[in-house]
Order: C-alpha cells, then structure tokens, then sequence
C-alpha cells in the first residue's frame, strides 16, 4: 500500500504532548471494545507509520489505545483481561484503558498497571453509552456524581504520577440534553491531574446516532486551557480531521470507528497532519491482503487459535469490502468463515483488480443506532452526589460489567 510520501509542508498541529509522551501525530485510536486488541492495533500502528513525515523512524506516530478493560476484572487477573492488556513488543508508548466505578479499585488498577511496568499511559473511560454500563452507574453515566468522578481521577493520578505514567480522560457531552457534565469534568479532571481530556461530542442518550456536536469540544478547549483537548465524533476521513481542528482549535483528534476496517485512515491522518495532500486509496487487492494479515494478527493475538481469530475477522469483512464490488454469496461466506485457508480460498473467488471504489467506500462505519433514555441507577439524576443506597450498588457493580 503506497506510504504518504515525505513534505517539507508545514504541520498542521505541533505534536500532542501527553506527559512524557511526545505523540508525533496528533491522532489518538479511540478504544472500542472486541475491536482495538493487540492485532488491530498492530495494523494500525503500521500504517500510522507508514503515513509519518519522517517514516516512523522514531516509533509510532499516534497513540494507539486498547479495548477497555475493567479495573475489578484486572485486578483479579482474569485470563481475559491480561490478554486484553497485553502489548507487542513494536508498541510504545503501551496505552491501556480503565472503567472503574470505585476509587479505590480504580486506584489498586493503576498501581498494579505501573508497578507490573504494564502500561506507559493509562486513560478512563467515562464516555462509555452501552445499557450495562451506565445502568451501573458507569461510562457516560459516572461524571454526573462530580466527587466519585473526582476520587476515580485522583486515585488513578496518584497511583500512576511517581512512575512517570500519565492519565488522561475520555467523556461525552453529558447523560442527554438536560443533564451536560462536560465542562465540569474537563476542569475536575484538569485540577486533578489528568494529562489531556479527550470529549465525544455527543450524549449518551444520542450513543452514536445524529451528528456529533464538534462546538461543545470548542467550548471544553476554552474551559481546559492547561493540558491538550483532544476531539472525538464524526471523524470518517483526514479532512474531516483536519475540519475538527479548525473549528474546534483542539489540540489533536481521537478516531474510532472512522478506522474501521480502514487501518490506513493512520496513513492519512499523519499526511494530512504533516501539510501533505497524499491520501491512499487502496485497490481490492490491497484491501483484502490488510484483511488477510489483520486475520493472522488475530490468530496470532489468541495464541495460534486459528478458529477464533477467524470469529473474530468475521465483524470485520463489511467493513473492509465497503463500496467494493464483492457479490453477497461471497460476502455470506466470509461472515462464517472458520480458518485462514477458507479466507484464502473466498478472496481468490474475487475480482483483486477491482479499484478503490470512491465514494461509496467512504463515509460513516459502524453502527449509529438511535437516541434512547438512557439506562441508570434508581434515582441516580435526583442529586450530583451518591445517596446511601447509590454507595452500595456502585461498590458491586464492577464485578457484572464487562467490556463496553
């Protein structure tokens, strides 16, 4: 796939400082759950490369983050979770990202994160919209209780500042319209440490249906004046990026499902961000050998279990085959395919040297589902502080939460 070439144009944005962490392109991989694991990363990573002015000579261009990961489930060391976390030897910095309802265990989390040297950067999740998670009290849901919000980010800074390791913030808007936290967690957030906050400009009550609201991000970027603000939503494309940041004026971008099954978007974005006009527009060839290494990734990823890492490219074939010409026979068939062999065999019924095909492979990915009330604890919108009964049920609701 052909790399973005050298320009002497000038940057966009200078590189995002996360604490220690120099991050050459301001582009961060958005954490998304059963997607950015150790393979997608790796992809990621390489075209991120690929794309960097100076050719990735000094590492990754971006900050590539994992799928959330629970702080209870990570604590108890469940066989999952430490696979979930675990990092090739190409990634640095090691990004790892954290959903915790309670201080303390968030806090035992990170101490075992930076103690065990098993991260470089730790971010929070409290953007996070699915039903299992805010009914807990979790995700989008969590910053509207302002002092739980607080001890989460300050447990998790104390523990992780000694070694070096920075933490930053992920959130949306609010819970919906009428009940908008943001500015109050980007300042808490601020005051407490944090190295960067990073919003979605959406609601939970929206999930990821409308239009993402880039003018709240400009409005945090005035709130939040001493750590990068970083600008999530609607990101389908480099131009698109480099639109957030000019209406926005934030610091850098996190990109989610924008890359979905279009790892070279990192390619892109590092052109676009280093003043190049280069974009790749990769043939079906190019196309389904990223697919073909992205399924040995993942093979590789669950320690040579071909059957389940071929489960797992299944999500993925809609994606990567979007706007080509593939017949849905072919298309059925990749969705059950079951081994490395049956996926060689299906791509080679196909037409390789089709071209990219323009503008219906670009555009929106993933699922935008619709608005919807928005599942919480009983009474949880009554006050901006726990209740007795809130304390109580918050210190279970770990153990039921998983992914998100």
């Amino acid at each position: 796939m052909t790399a973005a070439p050298p320009t002497s144009a000038t940057p966009v944005l200078p590189p995002l400082q996360i604490g220690r962490h120099t991050i050459e392109s301001p582009v961060v991989l958005a954490p998304m759950a059963g997607i950015t694991n150790r393979a997608f990363r790796r992809l990621c990573r390489e075209y991120g490369s690929a794309g960097s002015a100076t050719g990735g000579a000094t590492g990754a261009t971006s900050l590539y983050v994992n799928e959330m990961v629970t702080s209870r489930a990570l604590v108890e060391r469940t066989p999952e979770t430490m696979r979930l976390i675990s990092h090739g030897p190409e990634e640095n910095p090691r990004s790892v990202q954290l959903y915790s309802v309670d201080p303390a265990t968030a806090g035992l989390a990170a101490r075992m994160l930076v103690t065990e040297d098993l991260a470089d950067h730790i971010d929070l999740n409290f953007g996070c919209p699915v039903p299992k998670v805010t009914r807990k009290g979790g995700g989008a849901a969590l910053p509207w209780k302002t002092e739980l919000f607080r001890g989460i980010v300050s447990s998790v800074v104390r523990e992780a500042s000694p070694y070096g390791v920075p933490v930053t913030v992920k959130m949306r808007i609010g819970i919906d319209a009428d009940h908008v936290t943001y500015l109050d967690a980007g300042r808490i957030a601020e005051g407490e440490g944090a190295a960067a906050v990073a919003l979605h400009g959406r609601t939970a009550a929206q999930a990821y249906s409308g239009q993402a609201d880039w003018s709240a991000i400009a409005r945090l970027k005035e709130a939040v004046t001493s750590v990068p603000v970083l600008g999530n939503g609607d990101i389908w494309s480099a131009e698109d990026a480099l639109e957030m940041v000019r209406q926005t004026g934030c610091d850098g971008v996190v990109v989610g499902r924008g890359c979905l099954g279009r790892p070279w978007l990192f390619t892109d974005l590092a052109a676009a961000f280093a003043g190049s006009t280069a974009r790749v527009q990769p043939g079906l060839r190019e196309v389904t050998d990223t697919l073909r290494r992205h399924a040995a990734y993942l093979v590789d990823f669950y320690d040579g279990d071909e059957l389940r890492g071929c489960r797992d490219i299944r999500k993925h074939i809609a994606w990567y085959l979007k706007g080509f010409p593939a017949g849905s026979s072919v298309r059925n068939q990749l969705a059950l395919v079951d081994s490395l062999q049956a996926l060689d065999d299906l791509i080679g019924t196909m037409d390789l040297d089709a071209p990219w095909p323009g503008e219906p492979a670009e555009g929106q990915r993933g699922r935008a589902g619709s608005p919807r009330v928005v599942a919480l604890p009983e009474n949880w919108l009554r006050s901006r502080d726990l209740d007795e009964s809130q304390r109580a049920q918050i210190a279970h609701a770990e153990l039921s939460v998983s992914g998100g």
